[in-house]
């Protein structure tokens, strides 16, 4: 079994890159101050402070913890375990997934490990120490939707990329990222197998400049039919973040949207906050009569990313449709996000339409290319990815079958795996023997 823990452990980690184990601040836009957990898979010894005070706990334990003063108190179970400078939930093995309740927020599963400490702000602090391909499929599965596994390959090298080059964004602050778009969206762990599969599909993939250097990635919801130049949404003019014509954008989710203002305080905005003089005929008449074909940087020399700020848009991709009538305009809008870089709706068309996950990246990413780490282990990512393209594959043949948490991807994984080091031959449709379920690692 030792030996198949190796195996494991080797296809989680980056293995395209130096990182192997990333630290994630988990609610970062939160105030946590009571929050319960549990285990939905595998066992975790906890940790107070530097001393073990239950080791193997599972699912038959829940754990409630709250700050106290600059200590987090320690119950599980109901029983008092006193207070500690930082409670440490420590995966005992690869398998195992923690289930996390804060108070009055959604519940969220992650994998790994998990430091709770308490904050400057005097609310609990929680770090998920976890391989770094597994917080990569957390990711995908965060900031894209979709079915088809090139989809998620895309989004995973891009995500990658982003975190490597980007490894030591909160290193100040003693941990890697945050888990909001402030960094990359991390809200759960990946639960389905196929965003895996896409994840893994990617492995040793990153994207890199003409020089070969990792290059930023910034995506985006929906480009509108057009994307972005980076010196007109930020600061720098960057060669690979080019504008590019982008229809696949159309006609998807995100594509359209409209929002309408009252003329006053459309005109308002810009002579209180801009100083224009609104009662000019040719001012008056280019705020009213807006219009972008092709992206525009400025109205009436004002950054539309200013008004895309203050007026909440959902981009800068919109024209003005005046209504003297009903005194009032109508943003006319295209597109979701800041427009630079890559377009998810737009790479979710492109595969549909049957372009190749490396296409997809050069249309958007102007002169750069996807890089392929041939050091990393080969054959054992193959193996990985036939073993959860096996169970995407059953699932397909058994749809209506009721599912409990065994059924778990990580957790059928792990079994299919257990049995062949048996030599036993897995079939889905044989039922579950209880010794599947007892591990000694």
């Amino acid at each position: 079994m030792k030996h198949t823990l190796a195996i494991l452990c080797f296809l989680l980690l980056a293995l395209s890159a130096s990182a192997e184990r990333v630290k994630v601040r988990l609610f970062s836009n939160n105030s946590i101050d009571l929050i319960n957990i549990s285990f939905d898979l595998g066992t975790y010894d906890i940790q107070g402070s530097d001393t073990i005070v239950e080791a193997a706990v599972g699912n038959d334990k829940s754990v409630e913890l709250t700050p106290a003063g600059r200590k987090v108190h320690l119950a599980i179970n109901g029983y008092d375990y006193g207070n500690h400078t930082s409670v440490n939930f420590l995966a005992t093995d690869t398998a195992c997934i923690l289930c996390l309740n804060p108070r009055n927020l959604k519940q969220r599963t992650y994998e790994g490990n998990l430091q709770v400490t308490v904050g400057k702000n005097g609310k609990l602090l929680l770090i998920n120490d976890v391989e770094f391909e597994t917080y990569i499929a957390g990711v995908v599965q965060s900031e894209i939707y979709g079915d088809q596994a090139d989809i998620f390959r895309v989004q995973a090298i891009i995500s990658r990329t982003w975190a490597l080059k980007n490894i030591n964004k909160h290193a100040s602050e003693g941990y890697n990222f945050c888990d909001q778009v402030h960094c990359q969206a991390y809200l759960n762990r990946c639960v389905r197998p196929d965003i895996m599969l896409g994840t893994m599909m990617s492995s040793g993939m990153t994207i890199v400049d003409s020089l070969g250097h990792l290059i930023e990635t910034p995506f985006h919801a929906n480009s509108g039919g057009q994307t972005a130049n980076s010196e007109d949404v930020w600061r720098s003019a960057v060669p690979y973040l080019r504008s590019v014509p982008d229809t696949f954008s159309y006609h998807m989710r995100q594509s359209e949207w409209v929002k309408v203002v009252n003329e006053d305080k459309w005109l308002n905005y810009f002579s209180s906050k801009h100083k224009l003089d609104t009662h000019n005929d040719s001012i008056r008449n280019e705020l009213l009569t807006f219009s972008q074909s092709t992206r525009k940087v400025r109205i009436c020399g004002i950054p539309l990313t200013r008004v895309r700020t203050d007026f909440q848009l959902r981009s800068t991709f919109f024209s003005v449709l005046y209504d003297s009538a009903a005194h009032r305009v109508t943003l006319s809008g295209h597109g979701f996000g800041h427009g630079v870089g890559l377009s998810q709706e737009g790479t979710i068309r492109m595969v549909g339409l049957g372009y190749s996950y490396d296409s997809i990246i050069r249309h958007y990413y102007t002169g750069a290319a996807v890089h392929y780490d041939e050091a990393h282990p080969h054959t054992y990512v193959e193996n990985y990815i036939q073993k959860i393209a096996q169970i995407i594959e059953e699932d397909k043949s058994a749809a209506t079958r009721s599912v409990s948490k065994k059924d778990d991807w990580l957790g059928r994984l792990f079994r299919i795996r257990d049995r062949e080091e048996r030599e036993e031959v897995y079939d889905p449709k044989t039922d579950d023997l209880d010794e599947d379920w007892l591990y000694d690692w």
